[in-house]
C-alpha cells in the first residue's frame, strides 16, 4: 500500500493543480464525447432516458471501466524500465509493481465513480443501493487487468516494440467496446463479437448496476469471473517463469 500511496503521490507531484487533474480530465473528455455522439452522431440509449444527461452518464461508466484498462495496460510495457534498479535486487518481490499501478489505477476510477454518482444524485434525485455491490462486480475485471499487465510487463522487456503497440491496442479496445454507443446499436449478427472484448461485459454490468439498479444475472457474473480468475492465473505465471531473464535483458 506504501508503493501504491507513493505511485499515486508521484503522478501530481510540481502539478499547480495536484490531485484535481483526476477530476478535470476525465470531465474534458466527458464534454466533447457527449457533444461529439449525442449531437453530431445522435446515439441514444435506453437505460437511464435519452436525455444528453442520461447520455453523458452512460458515456463517462463506459470511459471508467476503459481508463482503467488503459491506465494500467499502458504502463506495463514500460514498467521494469522504469524501475530497473529493483531488478538488480534479488530480494525485491518484482511481481508486486504491476499491482501498484492497478492500486494507482482504482484510486482514479474511485474518483471518476464517485463524479458519476453525484451526477446521477443531482440529475436523477436518487441513487440505486444496488450501487453497493460495484466492487464485487468490477472485481473480475480488476483480476483480467491485473492478468494482462503482467504479462505485458514480462513481455515488454524482452519485445521493446509492444510499447507501440500498446497505444494501437487500447483504441481498438475503446472503440470494440459499448463505450459510446449500446451493444444493441449494431446488427444482432455483430453483437456478440463485442463480447470477445473482456471490457465488454465490466461496460454493460456497470452500467445496469449504477444506472437501472440491475445486478447481473449470477451466470453472466461466474463465467465474467472465471475468465478474470484464468487470466490473472496465466498473466502471474508467464511473469513468474520470464522474471529470471530480466536482469540478463536490461
Amino acid at each position: 500500500m506504501q508503493l501504491g500511496r507513493r505511485e499515486i503521490a508521484s503522478r501530481y507531484r510540481g502539478s499547480v493543480m495536484g490531485i484535481l487533474w483526476s477530476l478535470l480530465s476525465p470531465m474534458i473528455m466527458l464534454v466533447v464525447y457527449t457533444f461529439v455522439f449525442s449531437v453530431v452522431f445522435k446515439a441514444r440509449w435506453g437505460i437511464g432516458g435519452d436525455d444528453k444527461a442520461s447520455f453523458a452518464m452512460n458515456v463517462f461508466a463506459g470511459i471508467i471501466v476503459h481508463g482503467f484498462f488503459a491506465e494500467c495496460v499502458s504502463r506495463a510495457p514500460g514498467l521494469m524500465l522504469q524501475y530497473v534498479s529493483y531488478v538488480k535486487r534479488v530480494v525485491f518481490p518484482l511481481w508486486i509493481l504491476p499491482p501498484v499501478v492497478l492500486v494507482s489505477a482504482l484510486f482514479h476510477s474511485a474518483i471518476s465513480i464517485a463524479v458519476l454518482l453525484v451526477a446521477q444524485l443531482l440529475i436523477q434525485g436518487f441513487v440505486h443501493w444496488q450501487v453497493i455491490a460495484l466492487p464485487l462486480v468490477m472485481l473480475p475485471l480488476v483480476l483480467v487487468v491485473l492478468g494482462v499487465s503482467w504479462f505485458l510487463t514480462a513481455l515488454g522487456v524482452f519485445l521493446r516494440d509492444i510499447g507501440q503497440i500498446i497505444p494501437v491496442f487500447i483504441t481498438v479496445m475503446m472503440f470494440m467496446a459499448p463505450v459510446f454507443y449500446p451493444v444493441s446499436a449494431l446488427p444482432e449478427a455483430y453483437q456478440g463479437w463485442l463480447y470477445l472484448n473482456p471490457l465488454t461485459p465490466a461496460i454493460e454490468m456497470m452500467r445496469a448496476l449504477v444506472l437501472a439498479g440491475h445486478l447481473p444475472s449470477v451466470g453472466d457474473y461466474l463465467l465474467y469471473l472465471a475468465l478474470g480468475l484464468a487470466c490473472a492465473l496465466l498473466g502471474g505465471l508467464f511473469f513468474r517463469r520470464t522474471r529470471r531473464g530480466f536482469a540478463d535483458v536490461l
